[in-house]
């Protein structure tokens, strides 16, 4: 009858956990990957459903920063129920190319009656941004539609908000769970996939640069 010794038994043991351990790992990439892929999904899904609003300070100056502030008071102003009830994305995106003059207008008069002669140039774009958080939204790294106001040099600390659904205009109550599935929905106001957020941004970013090259 074979016997087996103590230090065979070890590296029998040993082998075991190894192969264990390779297979425990190899199920968590595989599961993972498929939960990035899912979240990849979502994330570009999402960023096709909303309008960003972006201001760029003249430099990051504390007066620079304050008058950045006053354009956000007055484009909010000029913005408030700007859209019709029911309003879809494709029409919001029209309303605020119409308005857009009017509102570089008005942002270049609050700038002059600061005393300052900073020009200021507004676009609707498509732009990249980072994971960012309003309120309880944390909206996921990528390529958005926004409106943005560059003052000057654009060169300070930037202010967002998302502007459709109109979270931050108005008093319309509005939520992103206007334009948003339940699932998206808990995805952004969710607490507890930051690593996914992170990881997801990350290589976001890695695509842009490429992209932009």
């Amino acid at each position: 009858m074979k016997t087996i010794g103590l230090s065979g038994f070890f590296v029998k043991k040993t082998r075991w956990q190894h192969t264990l351990f390779k297979s425990l790992l190899c199920a968590f990439v595989i599961c993972f990957a498929l939960s990035m892929t899912e979240f990849d999904a979502q994330s570009r899904e999402i960023s096709q459903q909303v309008v960003r609003l972006h201001i760029l300070a003249n430099s990051d100056s504390a007066e620079d920063q304050r008058v950045k502030l006053l354009v956000r008071d007055r484009v909010q102003e000029l913005c408030a129920d700007i859209y019709p009830k029911g309003c879809t994305k494709t029409e919001a995106e029209r309303i605020l190319r119409e308005r857009l003059p009017q509102l570089v207008d008005e942002a270049k008069r609050v700038v002059r009656e600061q005393g300052h002669d900073d020009d200021v140039s507004g676009e609707l774009v498509n732009m990249y941004f980072t994971n960012r958080t309003y309120g309880s939204v944390t909206l996921p790294a990528g390529n958005y539609d926004a409106l943005r106001l560059t003052v000057g040099s654009g060169k300070g600390h930037n202010w967002w908000c998302v502007m459709f659904p109109p979270m931050c205009i108005g008093a319309s109550g509005a939520d992103i769970s206007d334009v948003l599935t339940d699932n998206q929905t808990a995805l952004v106001e969710s607490g507890q996939v930051e690593y996914k957020f992170k990881i997801y941004e990350i290589y976001e970013d890695l695509v842009s640069k490429r992209r932009d090259k």
